[in-house]
């Protein structure tokens, strides 16, 4: 049987393309990065969790005002396709400075008592970079690219066009993993940033070609004037629907934010797995398999009604994490947290897309970043840090004892999602006053 409300296939390939390469850069800012600065600069949590957080900062501004203009505009091909060519460049040049950074903060640390000074500006350096990064990046993909699929899909359709979407991450660390990782086992972070960065600005050059922007109407505010309605407690509650379901959007991300920027932290010096990549290869695959298949059942059966399903699938994953320490016990594990996640993140953005104004697509991604990626990212890593800290779990390497994260990130990330159930339960009071007939559907 044909499926409901099709998409064409430029529109497919556009989404695919577009939605994948974005993401390979974000695995890059959001999971190597972490990674980079660990190896090479400095193993204090609390450095990844300020990086995280003023990244998020960042993107956040980049989103409320790419989003607006692009609003005001009624386009968002330019948007796209310029911001990734930018974001390439910046990527590509991220590597040159991230590692000289980083070689002169070795050799000082060996050369000199004068080491931390050395190193607080590398950690300086490195995260005024990645604010900049993540500024490009957010209004490229988070703004633009974010509104133009909204504006591309309907209700009879988002289920799936989401379930792809949401298993992009998981595609693009499995390709990085795959393809680039051995680059930084051997510490070449300059073609392991170069090859990401090159990919990112070529897709940029392909978006301008694949995207037609959807004739959408033209919103008459201006730019600023639209940045500041989006955050009034007004818009709040002329759209309670929405905001609702962002908040729920914003406790699965801060549970995921607890443990994501540390988990290949965790893999590789508390498991100490052999194969580690091999591992999280096959993880990956398996739990994007099963959100492919989840963005069709959400179509089907609806979004809010999978929605507690895919959320209980991720608190499970997240509490036999805790336990396991083989490979075959992460894998399993690990497989259905990354699937309920990605299931979970898939249902709650579809439903925020069906509660998105027509002319608003664009301002949207604003409220959007700031409750479902900027306090996630601020509040996250903070509990993930403390919790690192306060178990103390460490390896010892000439002499000096080194923090490592613990399973305790896992548990610290089930906990938060015992809130999802009280938002879900507000969501559908708001829905009943204002919406009867979408509460009823799903």
């Amino acid at each position: 049987m044909a499926s409901p409300a099709p998409l064409g296939a430029r529109t497919w390939t556009a989404v695919l393309v577009v939605g994948l390469v974005g993401q390979l850069a974000w695995v890059i800012e959001n999971m190597y990065l972490n990674v980079f600065v660990y190896d090479t600069i400095s193993t204090d949590p609390a450095v990844i969790a300020w990086m995280v957080a003023l990244s998020a900062i960042a993107a956040t501004a980049a989103t409320l005002l790419f989003g607006a203009w692009s609003d005001r505009l009624a386009r968002r091909r330019e948007f796209i396709a310029i911001g990734y060519v930018a974001w390439g460049l910046v990527t590509a040049a991220f590597g040159l400075v991230g590692a000289g950074a980083a070689g002169a903060a070795a050799g000082e640390a060996s050369a000199v008592a004068s080491a931390g000074a050395t190193v607080a500006t590398a950690v300086i350096a490195i995260i005024a970079l990645d604010c900049v990064m993540s500024f490009i990046g957010s209004g490229a993909n988070d703004a633009a690219f974010a509104a133009w699929v909204t504006d591309s899909t309907v209700p009879a359709n988002r289920g799936r066009v989401d379930g792809w979407l949401a298993i992009m991450p998981l595609v693009g660390m499995l390709l990085v993993f795959a393809l680039l990782d051995p680059l930084t086992q051997e510490g070449r972070w300059e073609l392991f940033f170069g090859t990401v960065g090159g990919l990112t600005a070529a897709t940029g050059v392909a978006a301008w070609f694949l995207v037609r922007d959807r004739g959408v109407a033209r919103h008459e505010h201006g730019v600023l004037k639209a940045v500041v309605d989006g955050l009034r407690p007004a818009t709040v509650r002329r759209e309670p629907a929405l905001f609702a379901t962002l908040a729920i959007w914003g406790v699965i991300g801060v549970s995921s934010q607890v443990f994501l920027p540390y988990v290949l932290i965790y893999l590789r010096y508390s498991l100490e797995l052999d194969g580690s990549a091999i591992v999280l290869g096959v993880v990956l695959l398996l739990a994007s398999a099963l959100s492919v298949v989840g963005g069709r059942l959400i179509d089907r059966l609806g979004k809010a009604r999978v929605l507690p399903f895919a959320v209980a699938a991720f608190a499970a994953g997240l509490v036999a994490m805790i336990f396991v320490r083989d490979a075959v016990g992460v894998i399993a594990a690990a497989t259905v947290m990354m699937a309920g996640m990605m299931g979970s993140i898939a249902a709650v953005s579809a439903l925020t897309r069906d509660h998105t104004p027509e002319d608003r697509a664009g301002g949207v991604q604003g409220a959007r970043m700031i409750v479902a990626v900027m306090l996630p990212m601020i509040i996250g890593p903070a509990i993930g840090a403390a919790v690192i800290s306060g178990s103390a779990h460490s390896y010892v390497e000439l002499g000096v004892a080194h923090p490592v994260p613990g399973p305790e990130i896992f548990a610290a990330a089930a906990v938060v999602l015992l809130l999802v159930p009280l938002g879900i339960a507000l969501r559908t009071r708001v829905l009943r006053r204002t919406e009867p007939a979408m509460a009823d559907r799903g």
